[in-house]
Order: C-alpha cells, then sequence, then structure tokens
C-alpha cells in the first residue's frame, strides 16, 4: 500500500467500509481483515491522528 496516494488508501477504506456491509461470512471476515490493515497503513503515514485525516476526506468527498 505504500505505493498508493493519500487519496487512494482513502479511497479503498471507502470501498472496504461499504463492503463489509454487503457481504457476510467468510467473505466478511476477509474484508474485516483488510480493513484493519488499510487502518494501519492510515496511522502509519498520520501517526498520532489516528482516522481524523480520513474521516475528514470523507466528509469532504461526499
Amino acid at each position: 500500500m505504500a505505493l498508493l496516494t493519500k487519496d487512494e488508501v482513502f479511497s479503498v477504506m471507502t470501498d472496504l467500509e461499504a463492503a463489509s456491509e454487503r457481504v457476510e461470512g467468510a467473505e466478511r471476515d476477509e474484508v474485516l481483515a483488510r480493513i484493519v490493515i488499510t487502518e494501519e497503513e492510515i496511522e502509519k503515514r498520520f501517526p498520532g491522528q489516528l482516522l481524523a485525516p480520513y474521516r475528514e476526506w470523507k466528509r469532504r468527498n461526499r
């Protein structure tokens, strides 16, 4: 994920959140695992800000 831009990472997170609401069972577990990985990437890029940059981006891009 290091090669993705900030906007691309945030877009992936948005897609994963939507997918997590549509799938069940093992598929949902896979999506949730990918969400955790994406959250970790966001937190690595924005230390100490948790997911605030993502939430702000999401608010601006609705």
